[in-house]
């Protein structure tokens, strides 16, 4: 749910089929239930303490199945209560997408619903079309709606602040960045929208819907999309956690819930898994027509060349030549990933109760993922060589800041692209990194190119990297996992870091050694007996200063938000709307101070140096004025 905050630990990813010149891969080990509970056994127990996880619980499908599914650590740490894969519930985050997107389908099997009409055909209220393209429900499937992200009140702990689906996605409509159908740009506002459409031509609540239409053909008992959650799931709902030795937190509830509000337990998703690894049917019953399943398996958007796809609200994480479909879900406690193997008629998922040290829930569930598919589905990967020279023009086109396509664009939050943006840069044995990407170790993850504009990540992962060339010049690129449903592209010339990062940087610093020596100079002045300065040299001072406390206040509410804060988002409006008014204030009536004394030590007999110097502070809050503008930490607008 909040991935695009925190940089993901390990962003792997692999591709279908091999090419050439692929190393052969090593004999695959039998999946049988005594194997992989034996395997299971050695990697989760040592991986959850290694990433101080309080508990998990680990599932695997297989020919229709159950073949392996256990509960590992503590479900409830004060009270000693181990994790019970039939009992324990798990809140599996955005996995639960996968079910909103099987109920759309369901509707679609029923005529009610037609996945290339406008959807406010089906809303009562309207969505605005943007460059004259209307969203259609094949957008929203495939994260290609073009709506920036929606963070305030993704995730609170007060039931007392729910509102009914309806009116939750009337309160607010994320502004649109992107022509519908043309960037991925993951949404959880967009699946929230889906899912009140499912609810309006049903004429059934969203969660009595799946309910009586997934959960109960599919046996699913202790499964809900209900907040709070129904009394009688309770006692078996696990606790969460930041790390195994921290306190429990409260119950997460998600406004947007078709988005990811599901409890369920690991043998309840099993259930889920063979149904559409059996293209809609389970035991007798079929909750999708089989071509309606093939259709969301099987209809892929391209793009970015040779990268995962998006499929129809499932995604790809291909590895090893074989496809996976999937999808990954995250609160701020609980961490979870499904892999279907679709063609291997196997599924494997997992859910943690704890982000972990460090955010290791990430990793832990990567690792899992590409150690069972090493083991038992290997197979080769695609490999080849591109000349050096070549590789070193690709490294330079590809070079640059970027920004990631699932951002918050129209509020303050869109600061964290000046303050954290992507950078792609070259190395010196002729690989590639991009900045916030790390391999498990914390280190930069390198990329050799293998083939033009395709790069494979070099440790012994799985992870590749691939840019979209258009005329020769790279328009936008994306890595591993996330290439379905992310991508990045250059920054617009007036808003890129490149240039305003080092300015603003070289802004603030102009405006501190000011205030410093502010002091300092009225003592030496005092000393030397000298007379009182000009009528603005402490007005523009005074405006140096305040420009700096309210950066510092900005950067004090975004970490807090980031850090602490996120679950009471949805209560800071005072405190944006007074740190908008000041920043108004404070920057325009401080640019304009400065160039009054511009005006007034240009027109006496001030030395150079006061000049200059007074050029250089009138141009460092132009900056900071620019920089506070473009980055809307200046308006009135309390949502993001």
């Amino acid at each position: 749910m909040r991935g695009f905050l925190f940089a993901a630990a390990a962003l792997g990813g692999a591709l279908l089929g091999p090419a050439a010149g692929a190393a052969e891969p090593p004999a695959a080990a039998q999946l049988t239930a005594g194997d992989v509970g034996t395997w299971m056994d050695g990697f989760v127990p040592y991986a959850l303490k290694r990433g101080a996880v309080a508990g998990a619980v680990v599932a695997v499908v297989k020919d229709g199945q159950v073949l392996f599914e256990k509960g590992y650590g503590l479900s409830d740490v004060a009270a000693g209560k181990p994790v019970d894969p039939k009992e324990t519930l798990f809140r599996p985050g955005s996995t639960s997408k996968l079910f909103t997107w099987t109920a759309v389908m369901q509707q679609v099997e029923q005529g009610k619903l037609d996945l290339d009409t406008d959807i406010n055909t089906y809303l009562d209220f309207k969505i605005a079309p943007r460059d004259g393209k209307p969203i259609t429900l094949r957008n929203i499937m495939t994260h290609t709606a073009g709506f920036e992200e929606s963070i305030k009140g993704l995730i609170h702990h007060n039931p007392a602040e729910l509102t009914s689906l309806g009116d939750t996605v009337k309160r607010w409509t994320p502004e649109r960045i992107f022509d519908a159908g043309t960037t991925p740009a993951y949404s959880n506002y967009a699946t929230a929208l889906a899912g009140y459409i499912v609810e309006r031509v049903s004429g059934e609540p969203f969660a009595t819907y799946v309910e009586n239409h997934i959960f109960a053909p599919l046996q699913m008992a202790h499964s809900s999309f209900a907040q709070p959650l129904p009394e009688k799931l309770e006692a078996g709902m696990s606790k969460g956690y930041v790390t195994m030795g921290g306190e429990a937190k409260p119950y997460e509830f998600v406004p947007l819930a078709p988005a990811g509000s599901l409890a369920s337990t690991g043998d309840d998703m099993t259930r889920f898994m063979i149904a559409h690894l059996q293209n809609g049917r389970f035991g007798d019953i079929q909750i999708l027509k089989p071509e309606t399943a093939k259709l969301m398996h099987d209809t892929a958007l391209d793009v970015i060349p040779h990268l995962n796809r998006m499929e129809l609200g499932f995604y790809e994480n291909n590895i090893n030549g074989h496809r996976v479909i999937g999808h990954a879900g995250d609160t701020q406690l609980f961490h979870t990933y499904m892999w279907i193997y679709p063609d291997d008629n196997i599924g494997v998922v997992i859910s943690m109760n704890s982000a972990g040290r460090e955010g290791a829930a990430h990793a832990v569930r990567q690792e899992l993922f590409e150690m069972f598919s090493d083991r038992y589905l290997p197979g080769p990967n695609p490999d080849g060589k591109v000349e050096a020279a070549e590789a070193a023009e690709h490294a330079k086109l590809v070079s640059g800041h970027y920004e990631n396509s699932r951002r918050a664009q129209s509020s303050f939050v869109y600061a964290l692209n000046l303050i954290m943006p992507t950078k792609v840069y070259p190395n010196q044995d002729g690989t590639i990194s991009v900045s916030q990407v790390m391999t498990t170790g914390g280190e930069p993850k390198h990329y050799r190119e293998i083939a033009p504009f395709y790069w494979r990540e070099i440790n012994g992962g799985h992870g590749y990297l691939a840019a979209k060339v258009v005329d020769g010049k790279v328009t936008r690129f994306s890595i591993g996992e996330i290439s379905p449903f992310m991508l990045w592209e250059h920054y617009p010339a007036g808003d890129s870091p490149a240039w305003l990062q080092p300015a603003a940087g070289a802004a603030v610093l102009a405006l501190t050694l000011t205030v410093i020596c502010w002091p300092i100079a009225g003592l030496i002045r005092r000393g030397r007996g000298l007379g009182p300065r000009h009528a603005t040299y402490h007005l523009v001072r005074i405006a140096d200063l305040l420009a700096l406390v309210v950066l510092g206040a900005w950067g004090g509410l975004i970490v807090w938000l980031l850090g602490s804060g996120l679950e009471k988002a949805g209560h800071v409006d005072f405190w944006l709307y007074l740190m908008e008014g000041v920043t108004l204030i404070a920057l325009v009536g401080g640019f304009l101070t400065s160039l009054a004394n511009v005006k007034a030590l240009w027109s006496g007999t001030f030395g150079w140096f006061s000049k200059l110097w007074s050029v250089a502070q009138a141009a460092s809050l132009a900056v900071l004025l620019w920089t506070a503008w473009t980055y809307h930490l200046i308006g009135f607008n309390t949502q993001f």
